[in-house]
């Protein structure tokens, strides 16, 4: 096999011609999938983040439930000394017990009401969570939804092109093994100007098949020659006559 630099202007331009073909037809799979990697991708993350959200208030509520319990021991707990004081009252000796023992009854009582209104205060967060939570849990039920129907419509479409994307990808790699360095540097740094990626073009009805711009009979003349590379003046696109184009076509026959 000859090395790229035996190859002729010629022979360069139809090797070039040859892998913008392929690479437009890699570009068209892509676009096939359109934003569909990217939605999905966004959607796991949203999905994940909602996930990360529903655990976090799972956890608040966790929390409050075993506050409310502890509050409620604390209320038995006060109960219990409460008795015990009242049984004790009836039992003094003078006045300074009968009023310390008061003042533990009334410290105790304040203790209960204080836990009641912790108790209360702390059911209707609580309310305010599992409300929170049944939303998070529905919003992650319809994000799932999507989520899941965009992942079969993806798997799909890889499902449906990935042979073809491969042998794509093969050819185009075979193709740039018979295009210098300095030309596919060129090749790929016009492709990435552009967002249809067109980088070599035919000269069509005598203007530039990129951007239409029309081209000088001389100029046309210089491209029949094959004498160098040609470039649109106004876009900078690789010009090929279009028999470059037909001597790509017989080759894929």
């Amino acid at each position: 096999m000859a090395s790229v630099k035996d190859f002729s202007v010629a022979e360069k331009l139809v090797n070039l011609y040859k892998l913008q073909t392929v690479d437009s037809s890699i570009d068209q799979i892509e676009i096939l999938r359109g934003e569909l990697p990217m939605e999905v991708k966004d959607l796991e993350d949203e999905v994940q983040g909602l996930v990360n959200r529903q655990t976090r208030i799972e956890e608040e509520i966790n929390g409050i439930t075993e506050f409310i319990e502890i509050k409620k021991a604390s209320i038995k707990e006060s109960e219990a000394l409460l008795a015990k004081y009242e049984q004790q009252s009836d039992n003094v000796k003078n006045n300074r017990e009968f009023e310390a023992i008061n003042k533990e009854i009334e410290m105790q009582g304040l203790e209960i009401k204080l836990c009641e209104k912790h108790i209360r205060d702390a059911n209707e967060e609580l309310a305010e969570k599992v409300k929170t939570l049944e939303a998070a849990k529905k919003t992650i039920s319809v994000k799932d939804g999507v989520l899941n129907h965009k992942k079969e419509e993806l798997e799909k479409i890889i499902a449906d092109t990935e042979i073809e994307e491969k042998e794509l990808r093969v050819k185009s790699e075979e193709a740039r093994s018979h295009i210098d360095e300095r030309l596919l540097f060129s090749y790929d740094r016009i492709r990435n100007s552009y967002h249809n990626g067109l980088a070599v073009v035919t000269v069509e009805r005598d203007a530039c098949g990129g951007c239409f711009n029309s081209i000088p009979p001389q100029r046309q003349s210089e491209i029949r020659l094959h004498k160098k590379i040609i470039v649109c003046e106004n876009c900078g696109r690789i010009l090929v006559e279009e028999e470059a184009a037909t001597a790509v076509d017989v080759k894929k026959k």
